[in-house]
């Protein structure tokens, strides 16, 4: 069975940046409804055994279907907002430090590039969709987007995300309305690095 993350903060603890009616709706609704719905449909499928980042990297291996769609479209929205939601913080804001930090620099040139790159990305979105700091078993990070709930995994080229921006009009529209732009720029004060370092050293360490 496929657990939703449990958030250890109050819907209000985000606020002014993410108010607490986006993070209770986005929370308790969308993200609760992807989960159940995986849940029925990986029953239906026989795969509810798979880890979920495995399941997500072997869609292909689903061969009704209806239910491989299904399972992309929840799988997806299931697997994103739990890492969303753990890498956001009432304590976030700043910068990152350490290995993560230097990979960033050696990629980006520095954390102000990585910021700028990022924001393009989540703002290039045309539509529903994400952008992505994601990395390799060697250190290597990306960054991308992906349209609707995928994401790297599914791409099939090793890298694994360790930040995302949710920039469907669900994550932002309640407060921010059509100004995409303010809501990403107010993320950066909720990033939990810490909890991106963590998942930076296990994608490297494996």
């Amino acid at each position: 069975m496929y657990i939703q993350y449990q958030l250890p903060y109050a819907y209000e603890a985000l606020e002014p940046h993410i108010d607490a009616l986006t993070m209770e709706t986005h929370y308790a609704k969308h993200h609760a409804a992807y989960t159940k719905n995986l849940n029925d449909a990986a029953a239906k499928a026989g795969v509810s055994g798979k880890e979920i980042a495995e399941l997500l990297g072997s869609l292909a291996d689903i061969t009704d279907s209806g239910l491989r769609q299904t399972i992309r479209n929840n799988g997806g929205g299931f697997y994103n907002h739990n890492l969303y939601f753990a890498t956001i913080s009432p304590q976030g804001g700043g910068m990152p430090d350490g290995a993560l930090a230097q990979a960033m620099e050696q990629e980006f040139g520095s954390f102000e590039a990585f910021k700028e790159k990022f924001s393009a990305l989540a703002l290039g979105q045309f539509g529903s969709g994400w952008a992505w700091l994601s990395s390799d078993a060697s250190g290597k990070l990306l960054l991308s987007a992906s349209p609707n709930q995928d994401n790297p995994l599914m791409e099939g080229h090793g890298f694994v995300p360790i930040l995302g921006i949710d920039v469907w009009e669900h994550a932002y529209y309640l407060k921010y309305k059509n100004l995409r732009a303010d809501y990403v720029k107010a993320f950066y004060n909720v990033i939990d690095w810490k909890a991106v370092a963590a998942n930076y050293d296990r994608v490297k360490n494996g």
